[in-house]
């Protein structure tokens, strides 16, 4: 079964770093995701993101778990 994606431009790894990007841009949450993805420090989910640290903690700060 097909999908319509080229399956060599993707893989397990990109697929999962997408399930988690498409929340965290919605909603901010930056604990959910670390919490999705099985972090246990904040910066490497911040890194996995690729969104700077100031940034992810301060929309980290605004929201609570």
């Amino acid at each position: 079964m097909s999908i319509g994606l080229e399956p060599s431009a993707y893989g397990t790894h990109s697929m999962r770093r997408t399930k988690v990007t498409q929340p965290y841009k919605k909603t901010g949450n930056l604990g959910a995701v670390q919490l999705l993805l099985g972090h246990t420090k904040m910066d490497s989910t911040v890194r996995y993101l690729g969104v700077e640290i100031e940034d992810a903690l301060s929309l980290s700060e605004d929201i609570d778990l």
